[in-house]
């Protein structure tokens, strides 16, 4: 079984590299008109040269799995601005693609907490349509197929049933470019990873399994009967299955992540997927301190047993 390890958005080895600068829409307002497209474009091509850092800093350093920001292009969802970032930086973007699959690196995106498929207000579903329609435009402009995006169900306006009806029903009216890169994932207070399941094989989308929303946010069955489960979601699937894993700040279910990871409940699961399903599969780590947290884990774990093999700085054999 191997596992390859990722981390979320920002190098934190790099110092003060980042690819999710900003321009908000009131210093937008602010700029004469000859400026905002001038800003709009350099803010952009930072973040595409802090981008390309990041990805040769992983590439570097054997980190084949990483998140991008949602944050990428300043601006490209606002209403009253969805500039044609395209006509600018296509050529960049195909640059980033090709870096990524050179390179066999596994990248993807988690929208906010904004974006809610099963909202019970239009304009909600609206904007949410809207921004992962701007996410898949990234990755067909990077020409990177294997592109996925992670969101939660939602909310639970009207009941559980009903919202889970409604995110079935309003799923439907979103065209197929993002539903082939739609993965669904368990939350840490409304929808558990049973119920999450559920969603997944009625739709046919692959589930990732969040470690710690499941033990903030449990349902009746444990980890290693909905492994195999989960797992069968991604039959379909060219990637292998992904797993979030974080650790709470300061108490058992603390929803709050913490800077590092405790590597013996790391080894914990490892183990009971080991027995589970014994397959390949990636994790996320979702940890404050990001790469920094993978390095200090994988140390941690060679120093707690002998029954992994590291094949490189960031993936594991056990």
């Amino acid at each position: 079984m191997i596992i390859r390890l990722g981390y979320v958005a920002i190098a934190l080895n790099l110092g003060k590299v980042t690819s999710s600068s900003t321009l908000t829409y009131t210093r937008y307002l602010k700029l004469n008109k000859e400026d905002r497209l001038k800003k709009l474009k350099e803010v952009t091509y930072s973040n595409i040269e802090a981008l390309e850092k990041i990805l040769r800093y992983n590439i570097d350093n054997n980190i084949h799995f990483y998140r991008m920001t949602s944050n990428f292009i300043p601006l490209a969802t606002h209403p009253d601005v969805m500039w044609d970032y395209l006509k600018y930086f296509k050529k960049d973007l195909e640059y980033i693609g090709k870096l990524i699959k050179d390179n066999n690196l596994r990248v993807d995106a988690h929208p906010d907490q904004f974006n809610v498929i099963n909202s019970d207000r239009e304009s909600v579903v609206e904007n949410t349509l809207r921004t992962l329609n701007m996410q898949v435009d990234l990755f067909e402009a990077m020409n990177y197929e294997q592109g996925k995006l992670v969101i939660h169900i939602g909310g639970a306006e009207g009941g559980k049933d009903i919202a889970l009806d409604r995110f079935i029903n309003n799923l439907k009216n979103f065209p197929k470019r993002i539903t082939d890169r739609l993965i669904l994932e368990n939350d840490d207070k409304t929808f558990n990873a049973k119920e999450v399941l559920q969603i997944c094989e009625k739709t046919n989308l692959p589930m990732v399994f969040d470690i710690h929303h499941h033990n903030c946010n449990n349902c009746e069955e444990d980890i290693k009967s909905l492994l195999p489960q989960i797992f069968k979601t991604w039959e379909d699937e060219e990637l292998v299955p992904k797993i979030h894993f974080s650790s709470p700040r300061e108490f058992e279910k603390d929803r709050k992540h913490a800077d590092y990871i405790d590597a013996n409940r790391f080894l914990e699961f490892i183990y009971k997927a080991k027995e589970s399903v014994n397959k390949d599969f990636d994790i996320m780590i979702e940890a404050k301190k990001k790469d920094i947290t993978l390095n200090i884990l994988v140390k941690d774990l060679k120093k707690l047993t002998k029954d992994i093999k590291f094949i490189d700085s960031a993936t594991l054999e056990i």
